[in-house]
This record gives C-alpha cells, sequence and structure tokens, in this order.
C-alpha cells in the first residue's frame, strides 16, 4: 500500500505561498496530484488560467478567491471548482495563514497574465 507521510512530503514555495506536495508522479499518482497550501496573511498571488480542472478546498482560514472576474470570500470548509482555462487568483487579505488542499489531474499547467507557462513540480 502506497503511503506518503508526512515527512516525505515535498515543499515547494512560489509567489509568497508554500505548496506541500503529497500525490504526484514522483510518489507513485498515475492520474491525480494533491497538494497542501499555505497561503500566508497579506499574500496576493498574481492571476493565471490553469490548463486542468483544479478542487480547491479550503481547510482553515478565510480568502478572497476571483475566478473569470468574480471574487468571492471563500471560507473554511468551502470548496471552489476551477475549471480548464478558467482564470484564477487568490488574495489573504486576513491575519492568519490559511491552508488550503488542492487536487488536480497529473500535467497542470498555468499562465501568467504575461504569458509566462508554469509546469509546478507539485502537479506534474
Amino acid at each position: 500500500m502506497p503511503v506518503v507521510r508526512s515527512a516525505e512530503a515535498t515543499t515547494h514555495e512560489i509567489h509568497g505561498a508554500r505548496f506541500v506536495s503529497y500525490a504526484s508522479p514522483l510518489t507513485g499518482s498515475k492520474e491525480l496530484c494533491t497538494w497542501r497550501g499555505e497561503i500566508p496573511a497579506g499574500t496576493r498571488a498574481p492571476a493565471h488560467t490553469v490548463t486542468r480542472e483544479e478542487i480547491f478546498h479550503l481547510l482553515v482560514g478565510e480568502l478572497l478567491i476571483t475566478l473569470d472576474g468574480r471574487t468571492d470570500r471563500v471560507r473554511a470548509g468551502d470548496t471552489v471548482i476551477i475549471n480548464p482555462g478558467a482564470v484564477f487568483a487568490v488574495e489573504n487579505p486576513t491575519g492568519h495563514t490559511a491552508l488550503s488542499w488542492v487536487t488536480t489531474s497529473i500535467g497542470l499547467e498555468a499562465e501568467l497574465a504575461d504569458g509566462t507557462r508554469i509546469a509546478p513540480p507539485w502537479a506534474n
């Protein structure tokens, strides 16, 4: 039985947030990737367009999520479904770190507004 221990998770940092990767091709997953996002207080991640569906579940805290130009306040326990081609941005206007759990299919890429493409290692 494949088990990824907490101590074995790989941590990546970009745009002021941390991504703690648990399931990916590096850990034996064939189709899905999952990670815990740590979004510190005051973080405003740049808007990006995703190439794969993401399921974003907020575990702890409160965030402002902008999806295709619409901004909603998301609280712990809420889930956001981000479809391929959607423009997605996250902001933590609170004084506390927010924690999320995200699932997507292997191969996710993101395109920033300036055309830069990112293939995040936690999703590939």
